[in-house]
C-alpha cells in the first residue's frame, strides 16, 4: 500500500472534534465492498448534509405546503420561514436580510441578474471577467455584455501556480469598465485571490464588482460589506446545505435594476428578484446549515482543521513521481488556497484515474468542473483537464492518507 497507507492520524492543533463531525453526517457512514467508508473527496462539487439540515427540511414537508401571504396559519407560518432564511443568509454573506435573494442555484441566479445589468450597458462599456473562474461567473456577464454591445476583457492567470495575474487585472481596468467579475476561490484548483485589494482597485476604477463565493464558502467566511463589493454568489448545497441559490446584492442595484418578472408578483425588494414559488423546504435547510457551522465552531475552526488536512496532501503529493499538482504546492502558502487539488497522473487520462480512485471507495471528479478557461488556458482542456480531490471539515487526515496511498499505487 505504500509509505501513505501506515500513517496515523494526528488531531490537528484546535480543539475541533472531527469525529463528533462526522457522527452527525450519515452519507458518511455508507461503506463500499470492501466494508471501509467511501472517501467523499468529490467536495467541492457538492457537500454532505448533517442531520439538522435533513431534519429541518423533512420537518418543513411534514409541517405542510403552502404559499405566500395567505390568511391561514400555514402560509403565515411560511412567511416567517421565508423572513427567517433571509435573516440567516444576511449574516452569512455580510448584509442586510433585505439584500439576499433565493433561487433555484446561483448560475440561475446570476443569469437572472445580468439580464437586468444588460439594460444599464451601452456600446463602449467594458466588463471584465477572469480565466479563473467557473463559468457561472463568466458566461451571464459576457451575455450582458454582448446583448448590449459592450466589450469583454480578460484577467489572465499565471502559468506557475493557477494565481490571477494582478499585473493583467490591472491592465484591463479603464473609465469605461462598468463592472469586474472574478471569484473568492477557484473551484479547480483551489486558488483564493487577494481580493479585498482586486475590490479596491475595481472601485478604483468606477466598476461594480460581482464575487463567486460559491467554493469559498464551504472553507471560510464571506464579508460583502467589508469588502465593499455589490454581488457574491454562493450555493447552499456547497456549505452542508440543500440545493439551492443563494445571493447577496447591494440593495441600490436590486432596487434600481428592472428584473425579468411577472406582473402580479410583489415590486418590493428583495421580493421581486424572487421569481415564483420558493423552495420553502430547501430555505429551511439552509437556515440549519448556517447554524450547524455555528455550532462546530464557525469558520476559525473548520480553517484550522482544513490547514492540517491541506498541509498534509500537499507534503505527501509532492513525494509521488509521476503526480503532477496544477496549483499552489507550497505548504506555507495554505493562507492562498482551499484543501481542493486539482492532479493529472503521468500517462492516464483523468477519466481514467478517476475511475481508478472510485474502485478503491475514493470519490473525485474528473474534466473541467465548469472552469472552462483555465484549463483552456494551462493546456490541458482537450486533453481531459484534470482530477479534483477535494476536503472539507468532516475529513480525516486518515483519509487524506489513504487518498495518497492510492495515488501512489496509481503512478508510473
Amino acid at each position: 500500500m505504500g509509505r501513505f497507507a501506515v500513517m496515523t492520524t494526528r488531531q490537528a492543533a484546535s480543539t475541533f472534534d472531527v469525529m463528533a463531525v462526522r457522527a452527525r453526517f450519515p452519507a458518511l457512514a455508507r461503506t463500499g465492498p470492501d466494508g471501509r467508508p467511501f472517501v467523499w473527496s468529490d467536495t467541492p462539487g457538492g457537500s454532505q448534509a448533517p442531520d439538522s439540515v435533513i431534519d429541518a427540511v423533512a420537518a418543513r414537508m411534514a409541517g405542510g405546503a403552502s404559499n405566500t401571504h395567505g390568511s391561514f396559519q400555514l402560509s403565515e407560518e411560511i412567511d416567517a420561514l421565508i423572513a427567517e432564511a433571509h435573516r440567516a443568509g444576511a449574516g452569512f454573506l455580510g448584509c442586510d436580510p433585505g439584500e439576499v435573494v433565493f433561487g433555484q442555484n446561483a448560475t440561475s441566479l446570476l443569469l437572472h441578474l445580468s439580464r437586468s445589468f444588460s439594460r444599464t450597458l451601452a456600446p463602449g462599456d467594458e466588463v471584465v471577467v477572469t480565466r479563473l473562474d467557473h463559468d457561472a461567473n463568466v458566461r451571464p456577464w459576457i451575455f450582458a455584455a454582448r446583448d448590449a454591445g459592450a466589450e469583454i476583457r480578460w484577467v489572465d492567470v499565471r502559468n506557475d501556480d493557477v494565481t490571477l495575474d494582478l499585473a493583467s487585472f490591472d491592465r484591463q481596468l479603464s473609465d469605461r469598465t462598468r463592472l469586474v467579475a472574478f471569484t473568492l476561490a477557484s473551484n479547480a484548483v483551489g486558488t483564493i485571490p487577494p481580493a479585498a485589494e482586486l475590490v479596491r482597485r475595481a472601485k478604483a476604477a468606477g466598476a461594480l464588482v460581482a464575487l463567486d463565493g460559491v467554493h469559498f464558502a464551504q472553507h471560510r467566511a464571506i464579508d460583502l460589506r467589508a469588502l465593499g463589493a455589490d454581488i457574491v454568489a454562493t450555493s447552499p448545497y456547497k456549505f452542508f446545505g440543500p440545493h439551492q441559490g443563494m445571493i447577496g446584492v447591494r440593495r441600490e442595484l436590486l432596487a434600481s435594476w428592472e428584473p425579468y418578472k411577472l406582473r402580479p408578483a410583489s415590486d418590493a425588494v428583495p421580493d421581486r428578484w424572487e421569481s415564483g414559488t420558493q423552495s420553502h423546504e430547501s430555505m429551511a435547510g439552509t437556515i440549519a446549515a448556517i447554524g450547524y457551522i455555528r455550532q462546530v465552531g464557525g469558520f476559525d475552526a473548520i480553517a484550522v482543521h482544513e490547514r492540517a488536512l491541506a498541509t498534509r496532501f500537499l507534503e505527501g503529493v509532492g513525494q509521488i513521481p509521476g503526480v503532477r499538482l496544477i496549483g499552489i504546492a507550497d505548504p506555507g502558502r495554505m493562507d492562498e488556497r482551499t484543501p481542493t487539488f486539482a492532479i493529472r497522473v503521468e500517462g492516464q487520462h483523468p477519466q481514467e484515474t478517476s475511475a481508478e480512485l472510485a474502485r478503491r471507495g475514493i470519490f473525485t471528479w474528473d474534466g473541467h468542473y465548469y472552469a472552462i478557461e483555465v484549463f483552456d488556458r494551462l493546456g490541458l482542456l482537450d486533453s481531459g483537464g484534470a482530477v479534483r480531490i477535494g476536503f472539507c471539515h468532516y475529513h480525516t487526515l486518515d483519509e487524506v492518507d489513504r487518498v495518497l496511498g492510492a495515488l501512489e499505487e496509481l503512478a508510473p
